[in-house]
């Protein structure tokens, strides 16, 4: 059995979270989810956005799965996104792409992965402005 860490968000991520998990019960797969707060929800008591609980479980289990989280623009808190990368080290951003059998899409036989980097640069809001035309 798996133990992972469960931070559903706020927004629509409760939605798409139970939604997730029941995919992995139909599945069967083994897992007992440990539920843990980030986002909009605890911003009061956090004003980073995640519990020191929520770290702490992150780095006992080593696995989480986290629904959408509000994204501040321009003002307000920091992102959970962000801070969740930046305090766990969390330098790749990968995302599979494979074509599945059955499906008709654009494109036949698609299997490639794409890796970003994710703890620097603007993707981690850390700008610089070089010029007045460079950032």
């Amino acid at each position: 059995m798996f133990k992972v860490v469960l931070i559903k968000g706020d927004g629509i991520g409760p939605e798409i979270a139970d939604a997730v998990v029941k995919i992995f019960n139909a599945a069967k797969v083994p897992i007992e989810w440990i539920e843990s707060q980030a986002g909009l929800n605890t911003i009061d008591k956090h004003p980073s956005g995640i519990p020191e609980e929520t770290f702490q479980a992150i780095r006992k289990y080593q696995i989480a799965l986290k629904g959408p989280t509000t994204t501040p623009v321009g003002k307000g808190h920091k992102s959970v996104n962000v801070t969740l990368r930046k305090s766990l080290e969390l330098y790749a951003n990968v995302r599979p792409a494979k074509s599945l059998p059955g499906v008709r899409t654009r494109f036949d036989n698609v299997d490639l992965i794409i890796i970003r980097e994710n703890i620097e640069d603007t993707y981690a809001c850390v700008e610089h402005i070089q010029t007045a035309d460079v950032a």
